[in-house]
């Protein structure tokens, strides 16, 4: 039977960061994003407030800017592999991420399926932030059934990946998931939990613990 997986990026690709972490360190404005990724992740900003002050902030980002923090990101060793280990299989993989898709759909490159991040602002910014355009939590169910459509599978064949309050729905919604290097809003909600640095170890725990390729 078929499969789709589904990764999250912040927290999960990327080893105890996040795109907009990764962005921040180009522009040395750490200090300053950090105080918003903390009052993101505690539920004081949502989705839309977190993009426009983050625009707000980032006000010199560039192209280039946005390729170096994706280049220089902490992720998880055997991303490549993994996704070429499930499009052997004749499964499907994918990223959706609350994180700004010109960061997110530079996965694509690296084998995924598709990818789906909140749809910012064009770099340089110089529009305000469009709500209708930032994903949420609930969004990540939206779009998985929207992909399982497109692929001709269903909720029953998807495994999702992820490790923070944001993939809590998804993983309640879907019947096989991993925690990965997870808090506790997802951890129990889990089938299978890891820890570490090497997706392909993840990966591993839903084929039994072995993995190919």
């Amino acid at each position: 039977m078929a499969k789709l997986h589904l990764f999250d990026l912040d927290g999960t690709l990327l080893y105890e960061s996040a795109a907009a972490v990764e962005i921040a360190r180009q522009l040395g404005l750490e200090r300053e994003t950090g105080e918003l990724e903390r009052a993101f992740a505690a539920g004081e900003l949502t989705p839309p407030r977190f993009a426009q002050l983050a625009c707000d902030l980032w006000t010199e980002l560039t192209h280039a800017d946005v390729a170096a923090a994706f280049e220089a990101a902490p992720w998880l060793a055997g991303i490549r592999d993994v996704w070429a280990d499930i499009r052997e299989r004749g499964e499907r993989c994918a990223v959706i991420s609350l994180s700004p898709s010109f960061f997110v759909n530079r996965l694509l490159g690296w084998g995924a399926d598709a990818a789906y991040g909140s749809r910012w602002p064009d770099v340089p910014f110089r529009e305000r932030v469009d709500p209708t355009g930032i994903l949420s939590a609930g969004a990540k169910v939206r779009i998985a059934d929207e992909l399982c459509a497109s692929f001709g599978l269903s909720r029953a064949d998807c495994v999702a990946y992820g490790d923070s309050r944001s993939d809590a729905e998804l993983f309640a919604a879907l019947p096989a998931s991993v925690a990965v290097n997870a808090d506790h809003h997802v951890s129990e909600l889990a089938t299978f939990a890891y820890a570490g640095r090497d997706l392909r170890e993840a990966y591993a725990l839903t084929l039994g613990g072995k993995a190919g390729g």
